[in-house]
């Protein structure tokens, strides 16, 4: 959702020359600023947070872009939400991210009309998706909920547990799955159980939830994960960590015999707070170093616009596709298809 949440794109509407991150990686870019004394409307620039409009067609994604000059002008066609329509809920820097919770009213004409978002870092990015109404988000989240049925029995990891947007959505559809998270930032778990209902997920679901504190890539279970779901960002990039093929090797010993990981690896979109960590880059460095581990039975799905916006890899032979999608609830259907076979 990094080590800090993230398992891909400041708001201070009402911040001069800020944009907003999750760790999805959808970027809030706060525009005109410059240009006049105060915005009327917050755009989105979606990296590792395309948004669907229904996965039972074939989904609208936003237009992904890259953090703009803040001289721009109104004119340019964007996929804003006028700042009226936006409540910022909390907003303070933990010892590892700049944490900001906003409130999308119900009444806005937006994809996330109606939802809570968690940001972290200077860049902007969305780490969280929480509907009032609804848990499907539409989002690289519902991607990650496709993972259980095709893995073999036992407990799933989140590494980037965020604000459980993925957690969510598979104790609700998987009654038999056991999920284990880890979330570096003690803070963001305590904004979660406030904001996005995470202390009544937690009771609701005692005996299937457990969170961790502490460095995801030190996750260890002793009989180890039949899945682990991958969602590491911090400071707006991918963790370094993950372009290491000695990571995945790693990993993979973390898994029982037949396991999978599902990885969100970002793309073009995601905006790093560190120039020099240009998303596609670090997109394609990481699945290299995935495919010098996993070889052939790496898999890759683009949900963005281009090629490279936002994708996700996912381990393992790909199963059959008719199979995954009877075991899956409708909603999520669509995304099977999409799975190609990563080449170099």
């Amino acid at each position: 959702m990094s080590l800090l949440l993230s398992s891909l794109h400041t708001i201070n509407a009402l911040f001069v020359n800020k944009s907003i991150r999750t760790p999805c990686q959808c970027q809030f870019q706060c525009r005109y600023l410059q240009l006049q004394a105060t915005p009327t409307r917050l755009s989105f620039s979606f990296s590792t947070i395309p948004v669907v409009a229904t996965p039972l067609a074939k989904p609208k994604k936003l237009k992904c872009q890259q953090t703009r000059s803040s001289l721009q002008t109104k004119t340019q066609d964007d996929d804003g939400i006028p700042v009226e329509d936006v409540k910022i809920l909390v907003k303070f820097k933990s010892k590892y991210n700049y944490i900001r919770v906003i409130e999308v009213s119900r009444k806005a004409d937006h994809h996330f009309a109606g939802s809570r978002l968690l940001l972290l870092d200077g860049p902007g990015n969305i780490h969280s998706v929480s509907f009032l109404f609804k848990s499907i988000t539409n989002t690289y989240f519902d991607v990650f909920a496709t993972l259980p049925p095709i893995l073999p029995p036992g407990p799933l990891g989140i590494l980037g547990f965020g604000a459980g947007s993925a957690a969510r959505l598979i104790l609700e559809f998987y009654p038999e799955v056991l999920v284990h998270g880890w979330e570096l930032d003690p803070s963001v778990i305590d904004v979660s159980r406030k904001y996005f209902s995470l202390a009544k997920l937690e009771r609701e679901y005692t005996d299937r939830l457990f969170i961790y504190i502490g460095n995801a890539l030190k996750a260890r279970l002793r009989d180890g994960f039949s899945g682990i779901l991958v969602d590491l960002f911090y400071e707006g990039s991918l963790i370094p960590e993950l372009q290491d093929p000695a990571t995945w090797e790693m990993l993979t010993k973390c898994l029982r015999k037949g396991g999978r990981i599902m990885v969100n690896v970002g793309g073009s979109c995601v905006e790093a707070e560190n120039k020099l960590r240009d998303g596609k880059l670090v997109m394609e460095d990481t699945l290299k170093a995935m495919h010098r581990v996993f070889g052939d039975k790496l898999f890759v799905l683009n949900l963005g616009n281009r090629k490279d916006d936002s994708s996700l890899a996912l381990t393992g032979d790909l199963p059959e596709s008719e199979g995954w999608k009877k075991a899956l609830p409708r909603p999520l259907r669509y995304y099977v298809d999409l799975w190609k076979p990563y080449f170099c």
